[in-house]
């Protein structure tokens, strides 16, 4: 049995949720989220609350089971509070900027690094070696925080890079001299 499935997901009074045979719509302050559930699973809703519920006892079941029901309440609570990635620029005239909706980096190139964010998501840069992803969909917020990251990741030898808040670097030892 799911731990994760068997909990009900409480539904806030400014979010609405639809269900529609497998699809999920949820409605809210911050946005509108849909997503297709698989088959091995089914949605109901109960006095304000979500309650998904196995469609059998098979291995495959179980497994879709806790992944819908956490899909679900991730749909909930990024329209209704949002989610929201810190990374850090780490390095010698590494700094970050914002130009209209556009996230500018300049981490040791040539030139700077333009990241034109996608719809629902914006950057916020409170200083110029701190970031913030902000959206409504955890997945998507994900995939932006990556993709920024992934323009200078973090380097063993120094640590220079764009790296997560209280993302652990492990370090190597550089050359040593000669005797």
């Amino acid at each position: 049995m799911s731990r994760i499935g068997k909990m009900p997901i409480a539904i806030p009074s400014d979010v609405e949720v639809v269900v529609d045979g497998q699809t999920v719509r949820v409605k809210g302050p911050k946005g509108s989220l849909e997503r297709t559930l698989r088959p091995n699973v089914r949605v109901n809703i109960e006095q304000s609350r979500i309650i998904v519920v196995p469609v059998d006892e098979s291995g495959e079941t179980r497994a879709q089971w806790g992944l819908s029901r956490t899909l679900v309440a991730n749909m909930v609570e990024g329209v209704s509070k949002g989610f929201q990635r810190h990374l850090e620029l780490a390095g010698v005239g590494y700094r970050a900027s914002k130009q209209g909706s556009k996230l500018v980096l300049t981490v040791g190139f040539s030139h700077p690094v333009e990241i034109e964010p996608p719809l629902g998501v914006d950057f916020e840069v409170p200083n110029p070696t701190n970031v913030f992803v902000n959206g409504y969909d955890k997945e998507t917020v994900g995939a932006v925080a990556a993709k920024v990251r992934g323009v200078r990741p973090p380097e063993p030898y120094k640590g220079k890079g764009i790296h997560y808040k209280g993302e652990r670097i492990i370090r190597k030892v550089g050359k040593t001299g000669k005797k």
